[in-house]
């Protein structure tokens, strides 16, 4: 049940982002970026709700998908965790910014999975294929930023900090 669990959220991810692209100079397709922040989970141990999450954690908040749409493909407990990650995109961009470091403090250990794989797998990207246009400092001010959000997070997943460090050593952290 869990393979299939995991491979429904691939699917749903993969049609949810189909015409999405990262701001990279290659364009490189989004459902990439879901697909590591996934893989990341997997790796550290997360459970099959957990992983699924991460293939859909950035639905709600990218492309149109509503809570009730997952709840009703993947329950309550996926739901309620891409939920938590999801950005408020009608509020500007520092409030959102200042926003996730305030919600780490208090975010579960599964959250803060979630988060801290998509902070290595934002990482990573920054130091291999760049957004277009961003300056050094714009890639400095994201690995501060990041640091903020996972240094924040109460109970942080050894085999996933692990991987954080690593990618900011990337930039030279």
């Amino acid at each position: 049940m869990s393979t299939l669990l995991i491979m429904k959220a691939a699917d749903f991810a993969a049609r949810a982002h189909r015409r999405q692209r990262r701001k990279d100079e290659e364009a490189t397709p989004y459902v990439n970026h879901v697909i590591e922040v996934a893989f990341l989970l997997a790796q550290a141990g997360c459970d099959a709700e957990v992983v699924a999450a991460g293939l859909l954690h950035d639905t709600i908040e990218d492309t149109g998908v509503t809570y009730d749409e997952l709840e009703v493909e993947f329950g309550p407990r996926i739901a309620d965790l891409v939920a938590a990650v999801t950005d408020d995109k009608s509020l500007p961009k520092q409030v959102r910014k200042e926003k996730q470091v305030e919600h780490a403090r208090a975010a579960s250990a599964e959250i803060g999975a979630i988060k801290t794989a998509d902070k290595i797998s934002n990482l990573r990207s920054i130091h291999s294929a760049p957004p277009a246009g961003w300056s050094v400092e714009r890639r400095i001010e994201y690995v501060a930023w990041a640091h903020r959000v996972v240094s924040s997070l109460p109970s942080p997943n050894e085999a996933l900090m692990a991987e954080y460090s690593a990618a900011r050593a990337l930039h030279g952290e």
